[in-house]
């Protein structure tokens, strides 16, 4: 199974960054999301079931992920649902993935910050777009290394 989902919840891990095959880096962390309503018969919120999630993010997200979420901050994930059954010698369950596309703070919970992450590019590639030339000064000079914005 394969569907997209949007949760919000309480990151429950400090995000853990792995390199698999080389060169591929993957962060992961476990995220709580418990389910609220207002009980009317008592008059105030409950909180319901927690469920947990294993996301992980891929590439540039999961380093961007790795240095700016941490344990108890509220964030909102959007990714790949996967749900997973197993079994291990006289044991079974299931095991829920997200496979993230997106994370970010829960701004419903505090102010944030966002900066834009740059990594370093040759000067001898041209720029691929015509707005990215802006980022370019002394292209024209083999030696010079400049900082790139990362393409959305």
């Amino acid at each position: 199974m394969s569907d997209t989902i949007t949760l919000t919840g309480v990151v429950g891990t400090e995000p853990n960054q792995v390199v698999a095959s080389g060169s591929l880096g993957i962060t992961s962390f476990r995220l709580a999301s418990t389910h609220r309503y207002f009980d009317r018969r008592e008059q105030k919120w409950v909180d319901g079931d927690t469920n947990w999630y294993t996301v992980s993010a891929f590439r540039q997200l999961g380093d961007n992920v790795r240095s700016s979420v941490h344990k108890g901050q509220r964030v909102i994930v959007r990714g790949r649902l996967k749900v997973r059954t197993w079994e291990k010698n006289d044991r079974s369950g299931v095991t829920v993935d997200i496979e993230a596309d997106a994370v970010g703070h829960d701004l419903n919970w505090g102010a944030g910050s966002w900066s834009r992450t740059l990594h370093a590019v040759s000067a001898s590639e041209p720029p691929a777009s015509d707005a990215e030339a802006w980022a370019r000064p002394g292209a024209d000079d083999e030696s010079v290394s400049v900082l790139e914005p990362t393409p959305f």
